[in-house]
């Protein structure tokens, strides 16, 4: 069997996103295909796209390491987020699908419910949700790529705080889907811009310390989604 390289890229990339690989650590194609079970080749094509994507630097005599961004290459992402994403929600307004807004009906219903009850845990994911079903329902392959992305680093440079009103903040989601449901792409752009600089200001830096270009991983294993995987 055969594992995609887009399996192990995204595999790399959660374990980066989420600390395990910490800044600055060396990535050895030897060491990624252990971890997780698969070829040097896969690891190879992997480590090429998450250099594209900002994840993984090379450097010299280290080789592949995990990327070390600037407090301000962070503080682009949120501004370039608060740009993209009412771009999205106005052209999810033009070009979204009845199943688009049924499914972004029912996060909502969802979230609104949760909020209601302070389920906090399940709140995180739904938005997450809501936010990838909105950019999908732009129709734009190239803009829900960018959204894509730019989710998966500030999920990594970033925590975010809980909305002290998270009721209020399912209302906004409930009014860009109003607007998107309706086909106004003024109202959902000008509802998501909103919703995005509210969003920005909860989110804080993350601050773990720089590790040395040396192997560093913590110990858990991973094993990659071979979902799709040639036989």
């Amino acid at each position: 069997m055969r594992i995609p390289a887009h399996s192990v890229c995204t595999a790399i990339r959660d374990d980066i996103v989420s600390g395990v690989f910490e800044r600055g650590s060396r990535l050895t194609e030897e060491l990624l295909a252990r971890r997780y079970g698969v070829s040097r080749v896969p690891v190879r094509e992997a480590l090429r796209t998450l250099e594209s994507e900002g994840f993984v630097v090379t450097r010299r005599h280290a080789g592949a390491c995990v990327a070390e961004p600037t407090e301000l290459e962070a503080a682009d992402l949120l501004e370039v987020r608060t740009l993209l994403e009412p771009l999205g929600a106005a052209r999810a307004a033009q070009r979204r699908t009845e199943a688009h807004l049924k499914v972004l009906r029912g996060l909502v219903r969802l979230g609104q419910d949760r909020a209601r009850r302070g389920e906090g845990e399940d709140l995180r994911a739904l938005g997450g949700w809501f936010h990838e079903t909105l950019a999908q329902a732009s129709g734009s392959p190239g803009l829900i790529a960018l959204l894509t992305q730019l989710r998966h680093k500030i999920a990594w440079m970033y925590a975010v705080e809980q909305p002290a009103r998270p009721v209020d903040s399912w209302a906004e989601h409930g009014a860009i889907v109003d607007a998107v449901a309706r086909g106004d792409a003024e109202r959902a752009r000008a509802l998501a811009a909103h919703h995005a600089e509210r969003a920005a200001a909860a989110h804080r830096l993350r601050r773990w310390p720089a590790a040395p270009c040396a192997g560093r991983v913590r110990t858990s294993q991973h094993s990659v989604n071979t979902a799709g995987a040639r036989h």
